[in-house]
């Protein structure tokens, strides 16, 4: 083939191009899109799973002579005499853990138990001195790795803070070596890889003997479960057109919220056993992908496997009825022989294994060496460290939505499909660097109007005037949650832009990679969200200033990344340069 019409061939390769043929979302895209997204639901379970498998149950103390050793009542009236504990503003009694009250005259564990008469269980039999205790009363039919173990009172609280901490490396490992193996490998066979790793290390810990090979498992399944969602993220935005990346990328974190709620469906699974197996073995179906879901034909693209990705082309375009132009297909057999024409030349100059191997490290160099590549690619780290600490430690700090915990998890997770939505609209109306700013900006207003109103609650009625008491508490309370509910929309709505803008600036080669960096990176910034509600006990809504403040300077600075909107994805590194100018 000419110089000339090889250039044309390229130029017919491009897989937008293609796209417009075939179709940018039709029948073959949508069924695909719809079987990479049911992992995600399992996936988003399993990673917050240990919120209830390894949570604390509500317990307190067992009282001799009290409770009832058969049916024994968490809150029994008699309880704020014999044991403990803090009374609320609206006069309810939260009695301490592991202590309780030392009874008057002999010790009833001393003897056969007999029911004390109703006025025995009253503060005269009780003296003010207090005794641990090794027997529990609990307040729901929970049972955690607590009850398993005997992981109760203060001293056993980091090891259920450990597991958190142990997920979270485990996710820091599993995203970084996912993306780096679906850049060499491939997308689909990693895919299907993490979802099996995941279901079997799930099905580990549910069966795991002691607290030491559940943390083991626990990290495994991190490792599985973190790269579930980014590639599927990936696959989902290589098979789509233009105008329908910002939907698949939506629309899957619409299913990730949905596997979060699902959680909360928990308070009919109280064993936590019962619970982490349902959530793993149902993934182990997707074995059938290997069948099922092709190769990304971008990745293969880039990869010269110009065949397979004719293979797929041409069913796409079978299964969407859309006839594909003769001249395509025999773009894709002159590149294969020329492709096999340059691979024997190189193979002759000995440069065959550097083709193959040094492909995302020459792409990798070009991108160090590249000062405007970097200074993007920094304020990017920087965004989503922001996210995670900014989501994480919104999660934690909701300690005003009180009530059932079951529904509450569940709501607070709901919350985010209308932050996908908001980032969906912004994404079409005000492309993609308005819609990260705005997004941040929205949660930085919200922190600090919630930061503020939590300090003036004491003093300062928001609600109607002459409303006192526990009424007029209600109302604050509910102004505040009102606020962070929005907070929370905002940063939802940022995390989805942030994949989104984050794809849309990488070059094919080494995009997923990229992605799982940027992911990464962001985990680590997840691992410090536990440790900002702590600045309550100086200052109490400094936590909620903190997140205002970092969602400001990340909302600032994304205004100075390039605007990614409606342009074609950059295949290479100078195609990624140009998207600024």
């Amino acid at each position: 083939m000419s110089a000339p019409a090889a250039g044309a061939a390229a130029a017919i390769l491009d897989f937008d191009d293609i796209l417009a043929q075939i179709g940018e979302f039709g029948r073959f895209q949508r069924r695909n899109y719809l079987l990479i997204c049911l992992p995600v639901l399992f996936a988003a379970a399993n990673s917050l799973s240990y919120v209830f498998t390894a949570g604390s149950p509500t317990y307190r103390c067992f009282v001799p002579g009290c409770d009832s050793p058969e049916e024994p009542d968490y809150g029994a009236d008699w309880v704020s005499v014999a044991v403990p504990g803090s009374w609320s503003k609206r006069g309810h009694f939260t009695p301490a853990t592991c202590d309780r009250f030392v009874p008057n005259g002999s010790n009833p564990e001393s003897e056969p138990w007999s029911p004390w008469s109703l006025d025995r269980c009253s503060a005269d039999n009780f003296t003010a001195d207090t005794e641990r205790c090794g027997q529990f009363v609990y307040g729901s039919p929970e049972r955690t790795i607590v009850q398993q173990w005997g992981l109760h009172c203060q001293e056993n609280l980091w090891k259920l803070a450990f597991v958190g901490t142990m997920h979270f490396a485990g996710l820091v490992v599993g995203t970084a070596l996912s993306g780096y193996l679906a850049d060499r490998y491939g997308r689909k066979h990693v895919f299907l890889i993490c979802i099996v790793f995941m279901a079997l290390t799930g099905v580990a810990q549910a069966l795991a003997w002691d607290y030491s090979s559940f943390l083991v498992f626990a990290l495994l399944n991190a490792v599985g479960t973190s790269g579930v969602y980014p590639l599927a993220f990936i696959i989902g935005v290589e098979m789509v057109g233009p105008r329908k990346r910002e939907m698949s990328s939506i629309v899957l974190n619409y299913f990730y919220a949905v596997g979060e709620a699902l959680l909360g469906l928990s308070v009919f699974l109280p064993d936590w056993r019962q619970l982490q197996l349902v959530l793993s073995l149902p993934p182990l179906i997707c074995v059938a992908y290997f069948w099922l879901v092709p190769e990304s034909v971008r990745w293969l693209l880039a990869r010269n496997r110009r065949e397979q990705a004719g293979a797929i082309i041409r069913r796409a375009a079978k299964v969407n009825r859309r006839d594909i132009s003769v001249e395509l297909m025999a773009s894709f057999k002159q590149q294969e022989l020329d492709a096999e024409t340059a691979v024997e030349d190189e193979a002759e100059g000995g440069v065959l294994a550097e083709r193959k191997d040094d492909k995302i490290w020459v792409a990798i160099k070009q991108v160090a060496g590249c000062p405007t590549l970097m200074g993007r690619y920094a304020i990017l780290l920087l965004i989503w460290a922001v996210n995670a600490i900014v989501y994480y430690g919104l999660s934690l700090n909701a300690t005003s939505l009180s009530g059932n915990k079951y529904l509450n998890f569940a709501l607070v997770c709901l919350v985010e499909i209308p932050g996908y939505s908001l980032a969906w609209l912004f994404l079409r109306r005000l492309g993609r660097r308005l819609a990260l700013s705005g997004s941040l900006l929205l949660c930085s207003i919200t922190c600090v109007a919630s930061g503020f109103v939590t300090l003036a609650q004491g003093d300062w009625n928001p609600c109607k005037p002459g409303v006192e008491g526990r009424n007029s508490w209600s109302c604050a309370n509910w102004l505040v949650v009102t606020l962070f509910l929005i907070g929370k929309l905002g940063i939802t709505s940022s995390f989805a832009v942030i994949y989104t803008f984050t794809a849309e600036m990488m070059p094919t080669v080494i995009r997923s990679g990229g992605v799982g960096v940027m992911s990464t990176f962001a985990r680590f910034g997840a691992m410090l969200a536990p440790f900002v509600p702590l600045l309550a006990s100086y200052y109490e809504p400094l936590p909620l200033l903190l997140f205002g403040a970092l969602s400001l300077v990340a909302g600032l600075l994304s205004l100075l990344l390039p605007e990614t909107f409606n342009r074609k994805l950059p295949d290479t590194v100078e195609e990624a340069i140009a998207l600024g100018k």
